[in-house]
């Protein structure tokens, strides 16, 4: 006999599987991330497909195949619907599930890692939230994301020195782990320079203060260095 597990999910990813599977990869609030595989999802007369799709929040119910998690119930709890009506919000909402896929390896539960995802994905579908406001959103998510996975950088003194950060010029490094004072720079250590501006809304991204940065104006080129490499 075959033991039903349920969840509620998020729907990061889906390809189609022969004539009519699906295989969805999922984060799930219970078990973390998972691969189900819904038979037959894509026939007109499944019982399944209104209950799962790309981006939604759905509840699922599902048991341990050979091979694959199999799909045996699907609940929608909430479709995202502004983010498939606006092309950048698609967009940004596929920015968000790459990272993901990318980051997220383990089959366990997080529940910082499950709220920020939703947390994410709602202020993504939000209509209030637009524009330049939509690139910040993924960046919230990002900084975050890495913080709950053990990289989570310094940004009040320097990783090298360990003093207190009080110069002009500082510089990030992922390698090191965050902010080199201009007394530690290297060049050929690949730190590269990053602006006061920036660590202040990188702070605010790890206090979680949206409320703030819902508020303040963030320039193209303080956009640009929030785009740096993490590992």
């Amino acid at each position: 006999m075959f033991i039903h597990y349920r969840s509620r999910c998020f729907v990061l990813k889906k390809e189609d599987r022969g004539e009519s599977d699906q295989l969805f990869t999922v984060y799930t609030k219970n078990f973390g991330k998972l691969e189900i595989l819904g038979r037959a999802i894509r026939k007109i007369s499944s019982k399944l497909r209104a209950g799962i799709n790309l981006f939604y929040l759905s509840d699922i119910e599902f048991i341990q195949g050979r091979v694959y998690k199999t799909l045996t119930d699907a609940m929608v709890i909430e479709k995202f619907e502004n983010i498939r009506k606006d092309l950048k919000r698609l967009k940004i909402a596929y920015k968000i599930s790459e990272v993901f896929n990318e980051l997220i390896k383990e089959q366990e539960k997080d529940e910082n890692i499950w709220n920020i995802l939703i947390e994410t994905i709602q202020l993504v579908n939000t209509p209030e939230v637009k524009n330049e406001k939509l690139e910040i959103v993924y960046y919230y998510f990002f900084w975050n994301l890495i913080s709950f996975l053990g990289y989570k950088p310094e940004l009040y003194k320097c990783v090298i020195c360990h003093k207190s950060l009080d110069s002009k010029n500082f510089y990030f490094n992922h390698k090191e782990g965050g902010i080199i004072c201009a007394n530690c720079f290297k060049k050929e250590r690949g730190d590269k320079k990053i602006s006061q501006e920036t660590i202040k809304i990188i702070r605010l991204f790890l206090k979680r203060d949206w409320s703030t940065l819902k508020k303040i104006k963030i320039n193209s080129e303080n956009l640009k260095l929030l785009n740096l490499k993490y590992a």
